[in-house]
């Protein structure tokens, strides 16, 4: 796989325009195609804003976006986008059903040496495709927006060519990305497992009457965030001293919350029509700030603490450069 490599996305939302956007900007040829016409072009229109907060955050030169551009085209079915791919990746949504409907067009309409990549989160992919693709099958796990969240998690199933998961690891790394290879799938891989880990904690501190939104989020930002951008956890648990970590495990002072399956915190927000950004109000009241504006502050400001985070790791390493 190289920049030459012909792309093609399927699905056009959330994450499935920002993985054509990706591999735009890395000289990749994209086809992007969705079930739904409206989501495609508002897919198109979201790649549109993304490339111009990039360029305002400093990621992408202005004078490059026509290009990137270019190398986006919308094609209205499966068939057309998949017909001559190189890498297809699969951006639907997280349901057994969906994603077995599409494995099985894609036996019929991808070409026989494409390799076929699944953005799945917490689901097995794995089960759900054909025998015929198993070979060349495999996961790639982006988070949101993945145009500048650098980290990809790479997983293959038993039968998956060992040489296709490299090849794929190799080329993100060399266009900029994180990558991280799984010996096998896990659901939620690491950041997926750690992050539903503390929302059972967010949840309870909530749903108890602990903490509110604020004091949470701000313990977040401002303690946990803060030295785990630069340190990581263990890391960080090596500069505390690894002895502390060892008492804190024998002292059994932390006892996990119970896996209710709700939050009454979350069902209540929900129940008043709170949605989160998109409708203005969620844990947090944005008041009259458009979507599209608090979109743009969140990329800009993510941009900026990436480029701190590269520049503090560069200037003042923690550990010996390899």
């Amino acid at each position: 796989m190289d920049s030459t490599s012909k792309v093609a996305i399927i699905g056009a939302g959330l994450m499935g325009h920002g993985l054509a956007l990706v591999h735009a900007i890395a000289g990749h040829p994209v086809k992007m195609t969705d079930i739904s016409e409206s989501q495609l072009k508002t897919g198109m229109e979201l790649i549109g804003s993304a490339l111009d907060t990039l360029v305002a955050g400093g990621s992408v030169a202005k004078s490059e976006t026509a290009a990137i551009l270019a190398r986006i085209t919308p094609v209205a079915t499966l068939a057309e986008a998949v017909a001559d791919a190189d890498f297809i990746v699969e951006a639907v949504v997280e349901n057994r059903e969906v994603k077995t409907t599409v494995y099985a067009e894609l036996e019929t309409a991808a070409p026989k040496s494409a390799i076929i990549a699944s953005n799945t989160s917490y689901l097995d992919a794995f089960p759900l495709a054909p025998a015929s693709l198993q070979g060349r099958f495999i996961i790639t796990h982006w988070y949101t927006p993945p145009y500048i969240i650098d980290l990809v998690d790479i997983a293959g199933g038993p039968e998956t060519d060992r040489a296709i998961l490299e090849a794929v690891r190799d080329h993100y790394t060399a266009i900029g990305k994180k990558p991280v290879l799984f010996e096998r799938f896990v659901p939620g891989y690491v950041a997926n497992r750690l992050q539903a880990a503390m929302t059972l904690e967010i949840t309870r501190l909530l749903d108890e009457g602990y903490a509110d939104a604020e004091a949470i989020d701000t313990s977040i930002k401002y303690g946990l965030a803060l030295r785990m951008a630069t340190m990581g956890a263990l890391m960080k648990a090596d500069f505390t001293g690894l002895d502390m970590s060892r008492r804190a495990l024998a002292n059994k002072m932390y006892i996990p919350p119970e896996v209710k399956g709700k939050s009454e915190t979350l069902e209540k927000l929900i129940a008043e029509g709170k949605q989160g950004v998109m409708n203005g109000s969620g844990y947090f009241d944005y008041g009259s700030m458009k979507p599209e504006e608090l979109f743009r502050n969140r990329d800009v400001g993510l941009l900026k603490l990436k480029a701190a985070v590269e520049q503090v790791e560069e200037e003042l390493p923690l550990r010996p450069k390899a």
